[in-house]
């Protein structure tokens, strides 16, 4: 399917408001997300059985000419198939009140789930293995449901949204951000979707903007963004400036709280699916209370992204941050309680389309740079640097710097030179020297104990095999 691409001069561009919803809206809202989801069971069960068919007829020596065919798992061929079991299967009887788009909901995201299985079986998608998708459960699926057509408007009162087959229902924020630029003509609302998140019901409008191009306040000036936990950034210009962004730690400081309020949910009678026991009200008291500082914890710190962010992208022309393996990080127990805290993934994901919005221009350092163990000053390479020293202690030069500080100095002579792979901060045209143990780990194998020949202690290289990757068609997938 052809991805959509807005007009020149305009961007895409969501805009989020909270909803409320009165009890007749609020189960209208929930039974267009059921039929999603039911949409989506249907879909991934459909197409499934034919393969799990297959792979039985394949297991009583049926010839491959003769097996049960493929289903396809296009978005079009899908909807032709559904609208067929609809009108003979009594699953759908009673989600007929609900709007089309809630099935197209769930077609869609089953398509999507599937095309991503198979590229990720043919090894041409990125990232992490997918697995096959499987169903989803009533009680622990996201509830959400996307409108393409049909009546989607906001009000002139700014208080009000439409919907279809759900009506016009009452938004909790004044909805005037988007409602000017519609009454501008400078917006045009492609699609909205519905979601409940952190014990309420948004709404959120994804529109085609006229966006008026701007320029950052210092477009010249080049910024390296040092992310950590002590500080949150630490932002070093090509000027010599240097800000350090302070952690708002905001679930250190909720922690107390959480661990009094989940004490009294775990000694309450809380439900249990395998006897059918139902939870007590003072659990179900207990457990919204619990989630209420949760989701308090969870938009302080998506506000203080939001505007540390911001800040950034409309000061500076030109920024590098570094690839951060986030997901290694993770591993380390002592600290991935605050990594999580910090939200390093959700900063650059910001930065990424906020400075495209200024016109500027974000560059991401190569995993490897050593940012951390380079000199700011002469460009001298450590070897090691290991996580709990501080300070940075230069072998070379009388340099003594906080090593996020030197770190972010780093990147910003990486920003100014416009680098984004290795370098040296105090002179662009310098080349890093190549120490053990100075770009990347320095064993990518355990060595052998066994003594023999060619090595210093006898230690002898593992073999690596090199991965073959085997095109694998549509016919060729399998289960396993």
């Amino acid at each position: 399917m052809k991805k959509f691409e807005p007009r020149p001069g305009f961007v895409v561009q969501a805009f989020r408001f909270a909803l409320d919803p009165n009890m007749t809206q609020d189960a209208a809202l929930r039974s267009h997300c059921g039929a999603a989801r039911v949409a989506y069971n249907w879909a991934v069960s459909w197409v499934a059985a034919s393969w799990w068919q297959r792979r039985a007829e394949e297991s009583y020596g049926i010839p491959e000419d003769c097996l049960t065919p493929w289903r396809p798992w296009s978005l079009p061929a899908l909807r032709k198939e559904f609208n067929q079991a609809k009108k003979t299967d009594p699953r759908f009887v009673g989600w007929w009140e609900n709007s089309k788009e809630a099935y197209n909901t769930g077609l869609a995201g089953a398509a999507a789930a599937l095309d991503n299985y198979a590229k990720s079986k043919r090894g041409q998608r990125k990232g992490k293995r997918v697995g096959l998708p499987r169903r989803k459960s009533k009680h622990r699926a996201r509830l959400a449901c996307r409108f393409t057509t049909g009546t989607i408007r906001i009000e002139p009162d700014r208080r009000h949204v439409t919907l279809p087959r759900l009506g016009t229902i009452r938004t909790h924020e004044n909805t005037r951000k988007l409602q000017r630029r519609l009454a501008n003509g400078t917006a045009h609302i492609l699609s909205a979707t519905v979601r409940s998140e952190r014990g309420r019901w948004f709404v959120s409008f994804q529109a085609e903007i006229q966006r008026v191009t701007s320029v950052p306040a210092r477009p010249d000036v080049a910024v390296g963004v040092d992310l950590g936990i002590k500080h949150l950034a630490v932002i070093a210009d090509s000027q010599g400036e240097v800000r350090f962004e302070p952690n708002p730690a905001h679930l250190d400081g909720a922690l107390k709280k959480l661990w009094r309020l989940s004490r009294q949910v775990s000694r309450r009678q809380g439900p249990d699916r395998r006897t059918g026991q139902r939870p007590s009200k003072r659990w179900v008291e207990a457990n919204a209370a619990c989630n209420r500082v949760h989701h308090r914890v969870a938009n302080l710190r998506m506000d203080a992204i939001h505007k540390l962010t911001t800040t950034i992208a409309a000061e500076y022309g030109h920024g590098v941050v570094e690839d951060l393996n986030v997901a290694g990080m993770l591993k380390n127990r002592r600290l991935a309680r605050k990594i999580v805290d910090a939200g390093f993934g959700e900063i650059r994901r910001q930065l990424t389309y906020k400075t495209g919005w200024t016109g500027g221009l974000l560059h991401i350092a190569d995993r490897w740079y050593p940012s951390s163990k380079t000199c700011s000053d002469c460009g001298h390479v450590k070897a090691k640097l290991p996580l709990h020293v501080r300070a940075f202690h230069c072998d070379f030069c009388p340099l003594v710097m906080d090593r996020d500080e030197n770190a972010a100095r780093n990147l910003a002579a990486l920003a100014a030179a416009g680098m984004t792979g290795t370098g040296v901060a105090g002179d662009p045209d310098a080349q890093a020297s190549n120490d053990r143990g100075a770009d990347q780990k320095t064993r990518a194998t355990r060595p052998s104990r066994k003594a023999g020949p060619g090595r210093a202690g006898g230690a002898i290289p593992r073999q690596r095999k090199e991965a073959v990757h085997r095109h694998q068609d549509t016919e060729a997938l399998t289960l396993w």
